[in-house]
């Protein structure tokens, strides 16, 4: 049974940063995309970043990019989210995901077309998620 379990959230001044861990079980980590996402409060789920797999690069959504950093420790079976230069407008409950197939991109088809977009709608297994709060 695959599980993800993610930690590192808390209450953080604009500016901090914080480090997101996700701890993947019940599966060969280092074969499938791992991804994060993000919700606000009365806003939809939103991909950040994925990696497809343990030798993949990485792939980050807009309002991931420059700020943020995915990586994996496959010897661990840790997925990390780094965070940079927050702002109050990253508050959100921080989610890590993986989809239920291996070696496939972690990407889906974008309508406006180009590499791709980090879909919630492709993503199989779910963590229970990650309060990250910045303050002002």
């Amino acid at each position: 049974q695959v599980r993800l379990v993610e930690s590192g959230g808390g209450l953080v001044q604009a500016g901090g940063s914080l480090r997101l861990s996700c701890v993947a079980s019940g599966l060969t980590f280092r074969r499938y995309a791992m991804a994060w996402f993000r919700q606000a409060p009365a806003k939809e789920r939103g991909g950040l970043s994925c990696m497809p797999t343990a030798s993949g690069g990485a792939y980050y959504e807009d309002s991931g990019k420059g700020r943020f950093t995915i990586s994996r420790d496959s010897a661990k079976n840790i997925v990390y989210l780094d965070m940079n230069s927050l702002k109050p407008e990253d508050t959100a409950v921080y989610y890590c995901a993986t989809r239920g197939t291996p070696f496939i991109s972690c990407l889906s088809p974008s309508p406006s077309g180009g590499v791709g977009t980090i879909a919630r709608r492709s993503y199989d297994y779910w963590g229970q998620g990650t309060q990250v709060t910045v303050s002002s």
